[in-house]
């Protein structure tokens, strides 16, 4: 027989109904205007160029949109978006997997890059 946590299913439903809430566009989002009007600047650059965005760094305490930012830039975009967090990267074979998996163009955010180890700020600068 199989153990059910009624706890992961709740945490499950709670995520997917946050992420149901988070709006998916630029339009969507409120607040922070002059950042939004740069950014739409910047990805229709990317667009009209056909290239990807170039780097963006995103910073400021928790709550204030940076995760929902990058996921409108994805969407923006029409390209993936995946999510990491700079403590779970470990080993630089950690972001090897990460940086692999990616397709073409896809944004990839690295939540509290700031804890990333020494080792592998080294190999992400490479990949940039």
């Amino acid at each position: 027989m199989e153990d059910f946590d009624i706890r992961k299913q709740r945490y499950d439903k709670e995520q997917e109904f946050e992420k149901a809430l988070r709006p998916l566009a630029f339009g969507d989002f409120s607040g922070q205007e002059k950042i939004i009007e740069n950014l739409r600047v910047f990805v229709e650059a990317a667009k009209m160029r056909g290239e990807s965005l170039d780097h963006v760094l995103l910073h400021g305490p928790p709550g204030l949109g940076k995760t929902t930012l990058s996921n409108i830039i994805a969407n923006e975009l029409g390209v993936g978006f995946k999510i990491t967090s700079g403590p779970v990267l470990d080993k630089p074979g950690d972001l090897a997997g990460i940086l692999t998996s990616l397709e073409p163009n896809d944004v990839l955010f690295i939540d509290e890059i700031h804890r990333l180890s020494p080792v592998v700020e080294e190999y992400l600068y490479s990949a940039m």
